[in-house]
């Protein structure tokens, strides 16, 4: 089999020879003829490379680049003692670094979401992880009497990935559906727990390699870089809702405000992203002090020496990010496996495992500030059934989404989504948490004892927030099944007629004004028959203007 260029003369095919174009389409094997000319320089490596442009490959380098996004936003939490020591500040104050990065994050997410379902989405995306590798690069070089300029350039970097997570999950979207989707937006939700814990091992293994803490900024912006211009040369750009077999018929775009009217009205998905709040919120507190908590908690029972030295211990951030690695395997597994095998048995799956997940992490997570003071390995055994369970509704969450939410305001959904997640999650928890922690030791600094104390008392929070997210994931399998019909008529009312007249080669009036109704916010506003009545008066009134016309012409 051949690849058909432009005009080229294609070595290896024979006249009996099939030939594929770059568009996918078959023509008749090609004969000499004199338009044909030798190939251009480079033209069979752009060949070659179009071929390995397939669905599978760009899921493999979507979720690598989600990998180094992760990596590299909890690298600086594994190095976490050695940054609060250098630059002498307080819990709060370091907590800080977190809230400036998730800040920036979700006041970014909104922006890509909306130039995401409008522009060429692999090369925003490109240009984000460019972006973020170049700053956290440089970030590795200020020195301690710039602690505020570190701060912003944690916020920088925030924007850089922000670009990356609210778009990429739109194209697995558009290139995979049903099962394979699942199951994709699981590999790329791995991400997650995987990139966290490697950004742990890989910072604190970096330091004790270099000596140097500053060394641990400098592992993931070569890798970042990599991975920006693979996935400028192998990720396609799939028509917006091809996986839905709607690529051909989505000819008009709504507006944002009209957007984000449908997504408010949306109860399935205003719920999950409720319940994707605290989960960030839960999460984003951990992955910040649950390290530094339990070498408190190993100072109090006089295993290990408080850190007086340039360089302190990175045993316990090496342990929680082998734990985060393969509670976030575990877990993620788990969720596509037991959500596969209770759609069999119910269509509410989805939001009720996450529901179940939540609620049994939340009494895991309790376990660890009980078991802490006396037995370090049994509050690692905790963290590990906690974090396993709690990962369990990653991809499920964004598979939520896909079935709730038409594919041309996807991006926007997935950025919004983010945005409250991030808002009433991460962006505040890990200050929140050093906050309560410094007020309660204020009259104690000088003991060990109170300042684990503390520090545990403040991260008691995380459990009742994660049973309230649960709540929320109830409260979405009240309405998914709604929510899910509603988005499927709106799906199969773009592809009313316009299907069948783009296949005939031509899109007249009357279809035109079926795109416009479907894609007019009146369907969401009045929804059911009367949205469904709505749009036929247009498409009658759509009809009759065309034959109209028609005889005008004649």
């Amino acid at each position: 089999m051949c690849v058909e260029s432009d005009g080229c003369e294609i070595e290896g095919c024979s006249s009996s020879d099939e030939v594929r174009t770059l568009s996918g389409s078959m023509s008749p094997g090609l004969r000499s003829s004199p338009d044909l000319h030798p190939c251009k320089p480079g033209q069979k490596f752009r060949d070659a490379l179009l071929r390995c442009r397939s669905p599978l490959a760009a899921a493999v380098f979507l979720s690598f680049g989600n990998v180094l996004n992760y990596m590299d936003r909890y690298t600086v939490t594994g190095v976490l003692l050695d940054i609060q020591r250098q630059f002498q500040v307080s819990d709060g104050k370091i907590g800080l670094l977190q809230t400036v990065f998730i800040c920036s994050f979700m006041v970014a997410a909104p922006i890509f979401g909306y130039l995401g379902d409008r522009f060429n989405r692999k090369v925003i995306l490109s240009c984000g992880i460019f972006f973020w590798s170049i700053i956290t690069l440089s970030s590795s070089f200020i020195s301690k009497e710039y602690y505020w300029l570190f701060v912003l350039s944690r916020g920088l970097v925030g924007i850089g990935e922000s670009s990356y997570s609210s778009i990429s999950p739109t194209i697995i979207g558009d290139l995979f559906t049903n099962n394979k989707r699942t199951m994709m937006l699981s590999v790329f939700y791995l991400a997650i727990p995987l990139g966290s814990g490697l950004g742990y091992i890989l910072g604190a293994g970096a330091k004790d390699a270099a000596g140097d803490w500053h060394w641990a900024l400098r592992v993931s912006p070569p890798l970042g870089i990599t991975a920006g211009a693979l996935i400028l040369l192998f990720v396609p750009e799939p028509k917006r809702g091809s996986a839905d077999q709607m690529g051909a018929c989505l000819r008009t775009r709504t507006s944002w405000v009209c957007d984000m009217k449908a997504l408010a009205k949306n109860r399935s998905y205003v719920f999950s992203s409720l319940a994707s709040a605290s989960v960030s919120f839960a999460t984003g507190a951990f992955g910040m002090w649950i390290p530094i908590y339990l070498t408190r908690a190993q100072v109090v029972q006089k295993t290990v020496d408080d850190c007086t030295t340039d360089v302190c211990s990175s045993t316990d951030s090496f342990i929680f990010g082998a734990i985060t690695c393969v509670t976030g395997l575990l877990g993620v597994v788990i969720g596509a496996a037991t959500t596969r095998f209770c759609r069999q048995r119910t269509e509410r799956a989805d939001p009720l495992v996450c529901a179940v997940s939540m609620l049994g992490s939340a009494i895991f997570i309790c376990l660890i500030f009980v078991v802490a003071k006396k037995n370090i390995a049994g509050a690692y055994v905790c963290i590990f059934i906690g974090e396993t369970l709690l990962f369990v509704n990653w991809a499920i969450t964004a598979d939520i989404l896909m079935f709730v939410v038409i594919p041309t305001r996807r991006a926007t959904a997935v950025a919004f989504q983010s945005f409250i997640s991030h808002l009433l999650g991460d962006a505040g928890s890990p200050y929140l948490i050093g906050q309560i922690s410094d007020k309660l030791q204020e009259s104690y600094t000088t003991s060990a004892l109170w300042r684990f104390l503390s520090l545990g008392y403040a991260l008691m929070l995380c459990p009742f927030i994660i049973v309230l997210g649960g709540m929320f994931f109830l409260a979405t399998a009240l309405f998914f099944l709604d929510d899910r019909e509603k988005a499927e008529k709106q799906r199969s009312t773009f592809t009313l007629r316009s299907a069948s007249s783009a296949a005939a080669g031509h899109f007249d009036i009357a279809d035109a004004a079926r795109v416009r109704a479907a894609d007019d916010c009146s369907l969401e506003e009045e929804g059911g028959r009367e949205g469904q009545s709505h749009i036929e008066r247009q498409a009658e009134q759509a009809d009759t203007t065309s034959l109209l016309s028609s005889g005008m012409t004649s």
